[in-house]
């Protein structure tokens, strides 16, 4: 093999590492709460978020449960941007059962833009019922480590 094979192989060896460095699954957490909605819940419901983010694929997936609603879900959400205390638009919506109770799982490829704001604290996931058609439960998603 010749010095520039080498070289070049040495190159394309050392850039497959430090890209495999980079790509990594994040973790977050979230706890649902009425008392974190905006404006507050006296919701006896309560849950919560576990969700990866892939940053090589984009792959954000989750398990999310809940329990103690008003009433049946009837929709839920993961908004942004937004900081605690504040409301925004639903980025991913979340089919959840019809119940005052339920767990739930999926995966979603998100753009590069819902990652930037996912990873500087600026999503949140929220659960709304029939009494509650802003949102009873809701909790801010952080990194968990």
């Amino acid at each position: 093999m010749g010095l520039m094979r080498k070289l070049s192989m040495a190159v394309l060896l050392s850039a497959a590492a430090t890209s495999a460095v980079y790509a990594e699954e994040v973790a977050y957490k979230a706890t649902l709460t009425g008392s974190a909605e905006v404006p507050p819940t006296t919701s006896p419901g309560k849950g919560s978020v576990d969700a990866t983010l892939d940053t090589s694929t984009k792959a954000f997936k989750w398990t999310i449960s809940y329990e103690g609603l008003t009433g049946p879900a009837t929709a839920a959400h993961f908004h942004g941007p937004a900081a605690v205390g504040q409301n925004a638009a639903p980025v991913v919506p979340v089919k959840v059962p019809e119940a005052a109770s339920g767990n739930v799982s999926g995966t979603q490829t998100l753009t590069d833009a819902q990652i930037a704001d996912l990873e500087n604290g600026k999503w949140y996931f929220n659960v709304h019922t029939a009494k509650n058609k802003g949102g009873e439960i809701r909790g801010q998603l952080q990194p968990s480590h």
